[in-house]
């Protein structure tokens, strides 16, 4: 364990896991406010550490000017070193927030009135708070979540590098071993929080850690996200300065508060599953006992494990806000006063509920993909399993990428047995959605765009075929024609009629659609056309055409 360098970096801690948690919930417009005051936090706590960190560097600069120390002044230029790259850091994500507001506000170049709303000459809202589109944009599509990722990356690098080369050049001048210093550098750079995680590569749907991080996240949400990359700068920042400044004996650490910090694996659950959370003390030193360590939970002591972290589980049995109460008190080791602080985390228990809709229509059409939406509150989309059942038979399609599928169904349901839609998920029990399947109904049979009447001789004669057309079908369906008998009836003969296949004119009814003379009639009979799913032709409605 580690003992906290600074009180307030417990509290910066704390506010970030619950940031985190806040995160997992449907964020209203209060919890959008909350970020921003949780960023305003963070600014202040980092202010604070920098104000402490000075103080800390002049106290070792005047301390080695006393020539008893000067084997102890190579850290000076390791500590500016390390000062240097957090301050060169710290700016250049300062400077994504002020785009981010900018972008999201007036898009003037910087950050002005422009970007708020104003009231009665106070600024208190940013125009941008829940614009979604700038971050994804910027940080996303235009790689400066890369750039930002690469930047992370240089700078912890930058700072563990400072922090090694200092030890292993001057480390035995200060008294140390060889192990002392592998040892020292090894836990200095696995204790950094400043650093890329590979969270993202669990995920299905994340292309990378910035879109991970960033994609169609709201301004509000990336302000605080961004300056706790500060503050894990800051953080590197103090712990590199201040375990440099003790080597020469110039630092006495001091701490007298603790927060409880809870690590929630979500912040919403459904009624039935189980909450599941880790409480600990902010920061720890392997100088304190885990036996001086004392978390209560609502009331109940729980005893820490060896990394000073205490595992909750309770199943959330009714729906609504659930709060706990917490409190850690810490033992010093070298003074023997104990610490504490409290603390309250809530979480919402909700009931998971399913929405099976038909994008076009609330039948299935055999033969055609017939497009649904599912949606399943509060259940993570890649826990969602939908199935097919009941009547029609057929097969399902899921449309990557989104929360819709494309179901095509082979034949007819009977009365009471319709196509069933199945979703399972966590906390569900097999939700069904019922759709009537049926035929793709009757085209219509038409010439030259009409289904009878008077046309003209040429016009007529122009024609190819019969064709069957879908009029208000919603879907991208085509019919096709597979046979009619034509009848030519002129003045004073006797008809005559051709047994034609297919959609377009046989030779015959070529020949006979060639004779065509102004007051002859023509009829189209036993007009058949076979459409999507149909196992054979089906017969539709016949025409009349008098030729003028």
């Amino acid at each position: 364990m580690s003992i906290p360098k600074e009180p307030r970096q417990l509290m910066i801690n704390l506010m970030y896991l619950v940031l985190t948690a806040l995160l997992a919930l449907n964020v209203s417009a209060e919890v959008m406010n909350a970020f921003l005051s949780i960023d305003k936090s963070l600014d202040i706590s980092n202010t604070n550490t920098v104000k402490a960190l000075d103080a800390t560097q002049k106290s070792l600069d005047d301390l080695l000017k006393d020539d008893s120390k000067q084997k102890y002044r190579p850290l000076q230029p390791a500590i500016q070193s390390i000062r240097d790259e957090v301050a060169s850091f710290s700016e250049y994500v300062e400077s994504l927030k002020v785009r981010l507001i900018d972008e999201s506000g007036d898009k003037s170049g910087s950050i002005d009135d422009g970007d708020y709303i104003i009231k009665e000459g106070n600024r208190y809202k940013l125009k941008g708070l829940k614009n979604k589109d700038v971050p994804t944009k910027m940080m996303v599509n235009e790689g400066v979540g890369e750039e930002l990722e690469a930047k992370i990356i240089e700078s912890r690098n930058n700072i563990i590098s400072a922090y090694k080369d200092v030890l292993e050049e001057h480390g035995k001048t200060f008294g140390l071993k060889d192990e002392d210093i592998k040892t020292r550098v090894d836990n200095f750079e696995n204790n950094l929080t400043l650093g890329v995680s590979d969270d993202w590569k669990e995920s299905k749907d994340k292309k990378s850690w910035s879109d991970y991080k960033f994609r169609q996240m709201p301004v509000a949400a990336v302000l605080p996200t961004l300056t706790q990359m500060i503050t894990d700068a800051r953080n590197a920042e103090s712990s590199g300065v201040n375990q440099l400044a003790e080597l020469s004996g110039g630092r006495v650490i001091e701490f007298n508060q603790f927060f409880p910090v809870v690590s929630a694996k979500k912040g919403y659950v459904l009624e039935g599953d189980k909450f599941e959370a880790e409480i600990s003390v902010g920061t720890y030193s392997d100088q304190i006992n885990p036996n001086d360590v004392t978390i209560t939970v609502n009331g109940a002591v729980k005893k820490p494990d060896a990394n000073g972290k205490v595992k909750f589980i309770e199943t959330a049995s009714r729906l609504g806000t659930r709060k706990l109460s917490l409190k850690a008190a810490v033992r010093n080791p070298l003074t023997g006063e104990t610490s504490s602080g409290d603390a309250e985390f809530s979480y919402e228990v909700g009931k998971g509920s399913v929405t099976v809709s038909a994008t076009k229509m609330n039948v299935f059409y055999i033969g055609v993909p017939n497009p649904i939406k599912v949606s399943a509150a509060g259940v993570n989309s890649n826990d969602v399993k939908v199935s097919l059942g009941g009547g029609g038979g057929g097969t399902l399609k899921k449309v990557s990428g989104t929360g819709s599928y494309e179901i095509t169904v082979t034949k007819p349901a009977k009365l009471g047995e319709e196509c069933q839609v199945r979703v399972d998920a966590p906390g569900l029990k097999g939700e069904k959605a019922l759709f009537r399947v049926k035929r793709i109904p009757d085209p219509t049979a038409k010439l030259s765009g009409n289904t009878g009447g008077a046309i003209g001789n040429g016009e007529f004669k122009a024609q190819g075929g019969v064709s069957a057309i879908l009029d208000g079908f919603d879907f991208d369906a085509k019919c096709a024609i597979q046979g009619f008998i034509v009848t030519r009836q002129a003045k004073r003969a006797d008809p005559v009629e051709s047994n034609n296949r297919g959609p377009r004119w046989s030779p015959k009814s070529r020949e006979l659609i060639n004779k065509a003379k102004p007051g002859d009639v023509y009829y189209f009979d036993n007009v058949k056309a076979k459409c999507p799913g149909d196992p054979a032709g089906r017969k539709i409605n016949a025409m009349v055409f008098k030729i003028k």
